[in-house]
C-alpha cells in the first residue's frame, strides 16, 4: 500500500506541496496544500475531486490504496476537518473512534480525546464504530457522536451546533 502523508501542525504558515499520485491520464500529478485564513486552516486539493480543509492544529494523514491511484482514505487524530468530495468514488475518514465512508458529498468530522462527531452538509455518509458494532447512515443536516460504549444515534443537529462547527472552516 502506498502512503502519502501530510502532517498539519499549528504553524502551517507556508505553502506545502506534497506528492499525491492520481489516476488522471496525464500521468503523475499532485495534491496541493495551501494555507487559508479567517480562520486559519489548511486546504488540501487533489485533482481527483477531493478537497480536505483541516484546522491548523489538526493531525491528518492522507493515503492512496494503490500506486498511481487517487487518495482513498485519511486518518484524523485530532481537531476537525471538512471534506468535499465532488466525484462519486469511495473515500473514508478514519478516526480513533469511527470510520466515515462516502461516495461524493460534503461533511465535517471533529475528533476529540473521547469521541468523534460527524455532520453531513450534502450527500450521504456511512459512519461505523471503529473496532466495534454499530453503523449509521447520515443525510444532510444530520450528525452522530461516536463514543465508546454509547449507541450510535442519528440526530438532526441544532443550528447553533452546525454553525459552531462550520464556522471553524469559514462557513
Amino acid at each position: 500500500m502506498e502512503t502519502r502523508r501530510i502532517w498539519l501542525g499549528a504553524v502551517a504558515a507556508v505553502l506545502v506541496f506534497f506528492p499525491c499520485v492520481s489516476s488522471l491520464a496525464q500521468g503523475r500529478s499532485s495534491c496541493v496544500s495551501v494555507e487559508l485564513l479567517n480562520p486559519t486552516r489548511v486546504a488540501v486539493r487533489c485533482p481527483s475531486g477531493l478537497v480536505i480543509e483541516a484546522e491548523a492544529a489538526a493531525r491528518l494523514q492522507i493515503r492512496a490504496r494503490v500506486p498511481g491511484g487517487p487518495p482513498t482514505s485519511a486518518e484524523v487524530s485530532g481537531q476537525a476537518v471538512l471534506i468535499d468530495l465532488s466525484t462519486p468514488r469511495p473515500f473514508e475518514i478514519r478516526t480513533p473512534h469511527a470510520i466515515a465512508s462516502v461516495r461524493g458529498t460534503v461533511y465535517a468530522v471533529e475528533v476529540t480525546t473521547g469521541s468523534t462527531a460527524v455532520f453531513v452538509v450534502e450527500g450521504r455518509v456511512r459512519v461505523a464504530r471503529r473496532g466495534g458494532r454499530g453503523v449509521a447512515i447520515l443525510r444532510p443536516g444530520e450528525g452522530v457522536d461516536v463514543m465508546p460504549g454509547v449507541e450510535l444515534t442519528v440526530r438532526r443537529w441544532p443550528e447553533q451546533r452546525v454553525r459552531r462547527l462550520l464556522s471553524r472552516f469559514g462557513r
